[in-house]
């Protein structure tokens, strides 16, 4: 009996219409639904950034709408033209801009004094500090945030298909052995979820430490 191809992916709950694009084109489109996703998965990131560049406590909040209204009027002029490229830079750039701009204003009214050239520098700080925990913390749980969102878009087998490549840093073979499949449909069920997870994150997600562990053995 021929083995079962697993990668099949079932109807999205949503409907055509609103699976066919991803989320940022959904949200080019001034999608509702796709602007609420977008606000919940990078709002927490929003605010460490704000908080991490000395941002006062009480401008957080008017600091990360500053920083949704420019992406809502540019983010047409967001393109991925290389695999370095990713929504998340593209939206670290967009706030940095904005906080410096508050940084201005500040120093224009005196209040930022000498420590406006500091704040300056703290800002060049590329967008994905590997010394900062909080921030690593808060991209692993963007990346939990996204795979509940497309976990019901995937029959089980496939998940469980995905899950143990990607997450747990199995080779295909060994999987594919344990779920009576081929090593091809394997990789077919681990390239679609990462497909979906890249449109909805604008970026590829990036390997678990057990995945890289397991890689290296």
């Amino acid at each position: 009996m021929p083995r079962p191809n697993l990668a099949r992916v079932d109807a999205l709950g949503a409907g055509a219409d609103a699976t066919s694009l991803t989320l940022l084109e959904r949200a080019k489109t001034r999608d509702g639904d796709a602007w609420r996703r977008l606000h919940a998965l990078y709002s927490p990131l929003l605010r460490h950034w704000c908080r991490r560049w000395g941002v006062r406590p009480e401008d957080v909040d008017d600091v990360t709408q500053d920083v949704f209204q420019a992406v809502a009027s540019s983010l047409d002029s967001f393109r991925r033209e290389s695999e370095d490229d990713s929504f998340r830079g593209w939206l670290h750039g967009v706030a940095r801009y904005k906080v410096l701009t508050l940084r201005r204003r500040e120093g224009a009214r005196g209040a930022a004094g000498a420590d406006f050239h500091e704040h300056v520098l703290l800002l060049t700080a590329p967008s994905h500090d590997p010394s900062d925990e909080e921030e690593r913390g808060l991209v692993d749980d963007l990346y939990r945030e996204a795979m509940e969102a497309v976990r019901g878009e995937f029959e089980d087998r496939t998940w469980v298909a995905f899950w143990r490549a990607t997450v747990d840093g199995h080779p295909p073979a060994l999987i594919a052995d344990e779920m009576g499949v081929t090593p091809a449909a394997v990789r077919q069920a681990k390239s679609r979820v990462l497909r979906r997870l890249k449109d909805l994150l604008g970026e590829p997600p990036r390997p678990t430490p057990q995945a890289v562990e397991r890689r290296k053995s």
